[in-house]
Formats: structure tokens, C-alpha cells, sequence
């Protein structure tokens, strides 16, 4: 597992014991887990009484740090020893260890179940669709008389599951950057193809 040193510096902070309480740091890794898990899961988790105390920057920082270990833990499948040697590294005490990799072995199977629904596949472009919107007034009622182009990507996923189609407004230098991106990508895999 490699981790930022954003994300590193988040996990040091939380293995400080003067920083993080033992019932705080419980607290803190209920909520990481339980923000992964629980699509209804919300920020006001972070507002538990025993977290008041704790600067909201770092309180953040820490709760995306343990985050993000528990992502890449699932992502790669990691096993306790694993799992524990990292957190050595980030100067988290046994106690600590134990209940990180504890609360872990409870939740692998879902967080494996959720990081597998993810997808692995970016999604394909089968279709575009425009047309052009005149707007006259504002929501205001000031008057603009600017034209903008509404887009519509239509999108497929190797993986056979539906999703939306991607839509945007955009003003005609927007899409005439865009388009010009898209022709420097088109030249630049032709490139590569043919070395």
C-alpha cells in the first residue's frame, strides 16, 4: 500500500494520542468506515461530542486519511500483517493496530462488495448530441441575448450496466476548446499507433 503524505501525515495525526483520545479515535474510525458503507451515512457524524474538542481541519484531515486507508486496504486486499506494518510506519501504537485491523475484518467483505460494484472500466462514448440554446433573460430578467450549446455524451460501460448520459452547457469557445482538445487527443493516439 502507498499512501500520499497528505494521507500519511492524517494517519500520524490520528495515531497521536494527545490529539486523538482512545474513545475519539473510536469515534473517528466508526465514522470512516461507516462513511464508506452506508450511502445515507452523513458529516454530522463528525459532530459527536467526543470529537468537539478536535480542530474541524484536522478532524477532517484525519477522517479522510483513515478514509482512504481503509480504500487502498480494500483495493488491494490486505491482510492484517499487512495492514498493521503500515500503521507501525505511521507510529500508531498495538491498541491501536488491533482495533484498526479489528474493525476492518468486520467490514472487509462489504467494502469489498461495494469497491467490486465500482466498476473497473472508464466509460465508452457512443454518441454526442447538440443543439443550440438562444438565452434571452436571465433568472433575473436582465437581458443577455448569448447563445450556448446544450451537449449530450451518450455513454456505455463495458460492463454492461446502464448509466446516464453526461450533459453540459457550454458558450461556443468552450466548444470550440473542447472540440480543439479532442482533435489533439485524436492526432496524438495516431501517433502512438503507428510507432
Amino acid at each position: 500500500m502507498e499512501l500520499s503524505e497528505y494521507v500519511q501525515s492524517g494517519l500520524q495525526i490520528l495515531a497521536d494520542s494527545g490529539c486523538f483520545s482512545p474513545s475519539a479515535y473510536t469515534v473517528l474510525l466508526q465514522t470512516a468506515f461507516q462513511s464508506l458503507l452506508n450511502a445515507q451515512a452523513d458529516q454530522v457524524a463528525l459532530d459527536h461530542p467526543v470529537l468537539k474538542h478536535i480542530d474541524p481541519t484536522v478532524l477532517k484531515h484525519c477522517h479522510a486519511a483513515a478514509a482512504t486507508c481503509i480504500l487502498e486496504a480494500g483495493k488491494h486486499k490486505a491482510d492484517k500483517p499487512t495492514i498493521s506494518t503500515y500503521l507501525e510506519d505511521c507510529k500508531f501504537d498495538r491498541e491501536r493496530i488491533e482495533q484498526f485491523c479489528t474493525e476492518y475484518q468486520k467490514n472487509k467483505d462489504t467494502l469489498e462488495i461495494i469497491l467490486g460494484s465500482i466498476g473497473r472500466c472508464p466509460l465508452h462514448v457512443t454518441d454526442v448530441s447538440w443543439r443550440l440554446e438562444y438565452q434571452i433573460k436571465t433568472n433575473q430578467l436582465h437581458k443577455t441575448y448569448r447563445p450556448a450549446y446544450l451537449v449530450t455524451l451518450n455513454v456505455e460501460n463495458s460492463d454492461s450496466r446502464s448509466h446516464p448520459d453526461v450533459s453540459f452547457s457550454c458558450t461556443m469557445e468552450q466548444l470550440q476548446d473542447l472540440v480543439g482538445k479532442l482533435k489533439d487527443a485524436a492526432k496524438s493516439l495516431e501517433r502512438a499507433s503507428q510507432m
